[in-house]
């Protein structure tokens, strides 16, 4: 058995399939399920995230609501390895706690164009002063769902991508 498989385009998802849940990262689907919610037959992916084995339900008839989607394609990581290597971006001096919010509004999206940015972001931000708690636990959350995502598009194991993303910014 070759393991799940990763879906590269725009189709329901099957047992099996690996997707991306908005601010949770990568997960593969466990299950489908038929359960009666409020007298009405529903059915539901039961999705397991990869890093903390949390099991999540989702109706199917919403998932595109909730922004389940599939992994990038190999060639869509290199757009967003150019949004990590961008320097130009400018950084508001909003206060920590209102760029908090802003962050993870980005990070809720499920885009993994808003997560590189996010971590660019902060990445630059910490070079001028240091970053609050909530900052750090951001950057890492940000890095760490980029790590686990790119990795599995490439196929490689997710210390060389955790390098390549650090290497950027040292």
């Amino acid at each position: 058995m070759s393991g799940p498989r990763i879906l590269q385009e725009d189709t329901l998802f099957a047992q099996g399939d690996m997707a991306v849940y908005p601010a949770h990262g990568v997960g593969v689907i466990e299950d489908i399920e038929s359960q009666t919610v409020a007298g009405i037959d529903q059915a539901f992916y039961v999705m397991k995230i990869l890093d903390n084995d949390m099991k999540i339900m989702i109706p199917t008839a919403s998932s595109d609501n909730v922004g389940l989607r599939a992994i990038i394609s190999k060639k869509e990581v290199e757009t967003v390895l150019e949004i990590l290597r961008d320097r130009d971006s400018k950084i508001g001096t909003q206060t920590w706690n209102r760029r908090y919010r802003d962050y993870m509004e980005k990070i809720k999206t499920g885009s993994i164009h808003e997560v590189a940015s996010v971590l660019r972001d902060l990445y630059l931000l910490s070079v001028d002063k240091d970053l609050s708690y909530g900052e750090r636990k951001m950057m890492d959350t940000a890095k760490n769902l980029l790590v686990t995502e790119i990795s599995l598009a490439r196929k490689v194991d997710g210390s060389k991508i955790e390098t390549l993303i650090d290497d950027m910014f040292n």
